[in-house]
């Protein structure tokens, strides 16, 4: 591949998306230990570095219980990683898993290919897609942290972005412990500056949920794995047009719309970044503020792809990220999304079956959401004095109004309204 149709990455490796049409070609590595399911985190990790804009054309995997200090992977297997490198032409090697700086400057020496791990692929993906200012923030702090530890082991490959090497062999030779520590001392720095102003915006949106609190607007998360169909729930509920795709973490950055419910409630509801298995916790600490959303909101829609043998492993990984925002108290629906897709007749009946594509079930769910919030309104028929036909304005700004006579004595009117207005019409009851 030409060097012109690279684009280098930040960190230091030339793995990222060619400018033309091709996908970059790379070969998946990983230990096998018996920990979790394998040939699941493989396909996951096959779609990452599709959504990367890479192909994987083949994998690696070795089945041993204690991995080697230096490369994870054995002497004999690296070999073999080698070859099958060399043999389909990859531009890159990415580990299925956590690396030191010193096992991807050891693995990328011996196979002689640049090597990411899971966390820096994901990382890339989370760069390219955020579209907001604190996303982009949040991504930039992730990214440092991840590197703080790996200086010593990425310098070299760093240092072509430093104008010291120019890239080439020449920088491989080394950046010398001088640049390493100014190197760490920019990191820190820049460290501090992104947690400072991310505490600003942290702030700010403090005040945003207090003012909904104070308004009463309930606010409705959508939470799930990335790629089930978030935002096109979002935009089939709400008719907003949102960035939807085939791929995984298309939707980085949190996005809020307005809904009216049957009863005529108004709420808001808000697409979350998606969650992926074995999500390092570092990555879940920098996006707390987008995933906090969640925390916060009154009720949590747990969406999972139907269509997806792995749904119930979806929902689990769901869970624990839940549990580490303490969610534990706010009431949660399960939706079983994209439905369309799976040849589904019964389920559980606590489940809600979806599809963003078709409309089915859609009224469920915003009926079902009515009574889970139905302690937020009542139903109530008045008739409001013509003196008093100021109050109407709340009725429809506030609640809803679903029929309206004028009589001799006031105006009759049958609405819904939140329970913190009723006082205000107690006295017109009829």
């Amino acid at each position: 591949m030409s060097e012109e149709n690279v684009i280098q990455l930040d960190l230091g490796t030339t793995a990222q998306k060619t400018t033309a049409a091709e996908k970059l070609p790379v070969v998946l590595l990983a230990l096998d230990q018996g920990k979790y399911d394998m040939p699941r985190s493989l396909d996951e990790l096959r779609a990452l570095a599709d959504a990367n804009g890479m192909q994987a054309v083949a994998e690696v995997v070795q089945k041993r219980q204690t991995p080697e200090a230096a490369t994870l992977l054995g002497e004999g297997k690296v070999a073999e990683a080698r070859l099958v490198c060399q043999n389909v032409h990859a531009a890159a090697a990415i580990f299925d898993g956590e690396l030191t700086g010193s096992q991807i400057r050891n693995l990328s020496a011996a196979l002689q290919v640049e090597v990411l791990d899971r966390t820096l692929l994901i990382l890339e993906i989370f760069r390219a897609r955020a579209t907001t200012n604190e996303g982009k923030l949040q991504t930039e702090l992730a990214t440092l942290r991840y590197q703080l530890p790996r200086l010593q082991g990425l310098g070299e490959s760093m240092s072509r972005q430093g104008g010291g090497g120019g890239g080439g062999g020449g920088a491989r030779r080394g950046a010398g412990e001088t640049k390493l520590e100014l190197d760490r001392r920019h990191l820190h720095h820049r460290i501090e500056h992104l947690e400072e102003k991310l505490k600003e915006l942290e702030k700010r949106r403090g005040e945003t949920r207090r003012a909904r609190q104070k308004n009463n607007v309930p606010v409705v998360a959508l939470v799930g794995y990335t790629n089930v169909g978030k935002s096109s729930l979002l935009n089939a509920l709400c008719g907003e047009q949102i960035f939807e795709a085939d791929m995984l973490f298309a939707t980085l950055d949190p996005t809020a719309r307005k809904l009216t419910l049957p009863s005529g409630l108004q709420i808001i509801l808000v697409d979350t970044v998606g969650f992926v298995s074995r999500l390092p916790h570092h990555l879940v600490e920098a996006f707390r503020s987008t995933l906090e959303e969640a925390a916060f909101a009154d009720v949590i829609i747990k969406v999972a792809d139907a269509g997806d043998e792995q749904a119930s492993e979806q929902l689990a990984v769901t869970d624990e990220v839940l549990s580490g925002l303490d969610c534990g108290n706010i009431p949660q629906l399960v939706v079983y999304n994209k439905c369309d897709t799976a040849n589904l007749s019964s389920f559980d009946p606590d489940i809600l079956l979806t599809s963003a594509k078709t409309g089915r079930g859609l009224p469920e769910l915003l009926a079902k959401l009515d009574d889970v919030l139905a302690h937020r309104v009542r139903t109530l028929e008045l008739v409001l004095p013509y003196d008093k036909l100021a109050l109407a304005d709340i009725l429809r700004s506030r609640g809803s109004v679903t029929a309206e006579e004028y009589r001799e004595d006031g105006v009759f009117y049958r609405a819904t309204v939140k329970i913190d207005d009723l006082h205000r019409f107690e006295p017109f009851l009829v």
